[in-house]
């Protein structure tokens, strides 16, 4: 009898263990063509969240995190992807990094809101690569931009098992998305017309030189002028310092003059000058006046960076959003000018 009792509450214990929700998520996956060792997920709203997973050789990794419920990010060291998270789900990724978004498969719990966050993300990618929708008329962008809406709340509403809370939150984003549209939208389209290929540059003038002095933009009259808006804070920017330096060595002793313009705080100065010289900086290395109230940041309608712009030698714009360093395609543009 006593062992009938014993074995009886053995199997209760098992029972409820196996019952008991896990208080975290088990994260795991292969990745085809790998671009690192490892993996960093960071929390979107929790700046203190960050944990790095180790990949297998063979692209392989697992490992678990205890996360408040909300969306995430996924970093490679080259690419990055959002996914939601949520403690008790057992997620599974697979991705093949020669098409990154593209590749993306969640399976698992959590997998529905995760595919359609991939599935997101690529519409979004289409709709900013769709230069012609930007530049069009601001009553014909709003006619365009139902259409978006219409197709957004289809795609939500066709994803099964979704939570109620999870539908919510991504229709209030598409709100501040749609503002964002509209706010780019006009932006786009003042640097079509009032900054396009042609029109005489804003300038700036007296900016700090790193190496002394003071410059200004007309001081680089009968070259091509590559301009970097930056600041020490913006990781995007830190990010392609590495592609700017290739640049700048591939074209010396061309006729063009490299320039970086930081729009970092003036309490900031320090940091911009200990940069310049751990990251070796090269190129002419300017702090802007005013940092983002800078009228050359205004007269550009420059809200976010990095940002780049291409003047020619005699001071008239030619690109006001030139392609970055890490694009192929400023070669190309570099290429056609015959620089």
């Amino acid at each position: 009898m006593k062992k009938l009792m014993y074995i009886t509450i053995v199997a209760l214990t098992i029972v409820a263990c196996e019952q008991e929700p896990k208080d975290y998520v088990t994260f795991s996956g292969k990745i085809t063509n790998q671009s690192s060792d490892s993996l960093v997920i960071g929390s979107n709203t929790e700046r203190n969240f960050q944990k790095r997973i180790t990949v297998a050789p063979d692209g392989t990794f697992s490992d678990t995190l205890k996360v408040v419920t909300g969306v995430f990010y996924v970093y490679d060291g080259t690419e990055s992807t959002t996914l939601f998270l949520n403690n008790g789900q057992d997620v599974h990724l697979t991705l093949d990094t020669k098409q990154f978004d593209e590749t993306i498969v969640y399976t698992g719990s959590g997998a529905s809101a995760n595919n359609y966050l991939a599935k997101k993300a690529l519409k979004q990618e289409a709709i900013f690569a769709d230069k012609s929708l930007f530049v069009t008329s601001k009553e014909d962008f709003a006619a365009k931009s139902e259409t978006i809406e219409s197709d957004f709340i289809k795609n939500l509403d066709g994803v099964s098992g979704l939570d109620t809370a999870f539908i919510e939150s991504e229709k209030e984003k598409f709100v501040s998305y749609k503002e964002y549209l509209v706010t780019y939208q006009a932006e786009k389209f003042f640097l079509k017309t009032v900054l396009g290929k042609g029109k005489h540059s804003p300038k700036f003038m007296a900016y700090e030189n790193n190496a002394g002095g003071k410059t200004s933009l007309d001081d680089f009259k009968g070259k091509y002028v590559y301009i970097d808006v930056w600041a020490t804070w913006c990781g995007p920017c830190i990010s392609e310092i590495p592609f700017l330096n290739k640049v700048e060595k591939a074209y010396q002793g061309k006729n063009i003059e490299f320039v970086s313009i930081s729009i970092d705080d003036l309490n900031d100065y320090d940091i911009w000058k200990t940069m310049i010289k751990e990251k070796e900086l090269s190129g002419v290395q300017l702090f802007a006046d005013k940092s983002w109230d800078s009228e050359f940041v205004e007269n550009y309608k420059i809200s976010g960076i990095p940002r780049f712009i291409l003047i020619e030698s005699k001071g008239n714009i030619i690109t006001s959003d030139a392609p970055s360093p890490s694009n192929n395609k400023l070669k190309e543009l570099f290429s056609s000018l015959r620089i």
